[in-house]
């Protein structure tokens, strides 16, 4: 049986981790609500921004511009979003194994990877898995820019015939406690096919097609990325929070056992130093 020195080191232990829990998933609730509010600003626009896109597509034709063009799938790259620290319950896990599944499917004869996130790199790294580019340390301080740079490398693969398709695989906010891993095709833009008598007379393209199509395939890219990273970095905050008070409620726990287990030994302890003294008074008056 461990002394009771031990056992109130232990019940110390465990409340002071429960104090550090508590105090992340307050940080992790804060960061929740300014990610929420930034999301929700941004997905109706990329999600309407999107559709319009995939309308012109559909009623243009696919070489007008080299994000649209389809080509023979030979080369397909994966984009994993991944968070850049732990903590966080299986909001990592989940999408490592989801990865890993996606690239053993995948039926292309090379497949290329990029990471975002730091803990996406450290997997594949230690795997030895070839990685074309990686990003990481930044949603910390999250910011369109970093959306445009991801981008630009994704559309540059593209556009250079390095891969045929890239697919983004990524967490999609639903709320704190529930976010969804989506696999999502981030090029060539898919067109969106409707009914004729929502746009019965089709586009008029002021220049040009070719004008039109090289300003908004680009700004609306940079745009859905945006929107994914802002998606991957809610579902993060929303999941390190649920883990966080999931990790407080478990600590209360262990320390109700501990205090319970502390004092019986307590109990234990007294019980054994009144039968000694009692032995002992009785052997004196033998």
């Amino acid at each position: 049986m461990a002394t009771l020195r031990n056992i109130k080191r232990r019940i110390a232990s465990v409340r002071s981790t429960q104090q550090i829990t508590k105090a992340m998933k307050m940080v992790a609730a804060a960061k929740l609500r300014k990610a929420q509010n930034r999301l929700l600003s941004a997905r109706p626009y990329a999600r309407h921004l999107a559709e319009v896109i995939g309308h012109v597509a559909a009623r243009s034709k696919r070489k007008r511009h080299p994000l649209l063009e389809v080509r023979r799938v030979k080369r397909v790259a994966y984009v994993l979003v991944t968070a850049d620290r732990g903590l966080c319950g299986s909001f990592n896990s989940n999408l490592l194994r989801r990865a890993t599944t996606e690239l053993a499917a995948a039926k292309a004869k090379h497949i290329a990877l990029v990471t975002v996130g730091r803990k996406g790199s450290d997997f594949f790294r230690r795997r030895e898995e070839k990685v074309l580019a990686t990003y990481k340390d930044f949603f910390n301080e999250l910011d369109f820019s970093h959306a445009e740079l991801i981008a630009a490398e994704l559309m540059q693969l593209y556009t250079s015939k390095k891969v045929d398709k890239i697919f983004i695989i990524y967490n999609e906010f639903k709320s704190a406690v529930q976010q969804e891993i989506v696999v999502e095709q981030f090029l060539p833009i898919e067109p969106v096919r409707t009914e004729e008598n929502r746009y019965p007379f089709g586009f008029i393209f002021e220049p040009n097609a070719e004008a039109i199509l090289q300003q908004i395939c680009p700004m609306n890219l940079n745009i859905q990325m945006w929107r994914i990273l802002l998606e991957s970095s809610a579902s993060e905050f929303g999941a390190r929070m649920t883990a966080m008070e999931t990790a407080s409620e478990n600590a209360e726990e262990m320390i109700k056992e501990l205090v319970l287990y502390y004092n019986k030994a307590r109990q234990a302890a007294i019980t054994k130093e009144l039968t000694e003294i009692v032995a002992g008074a009785d052997a004196l008056r033998g």
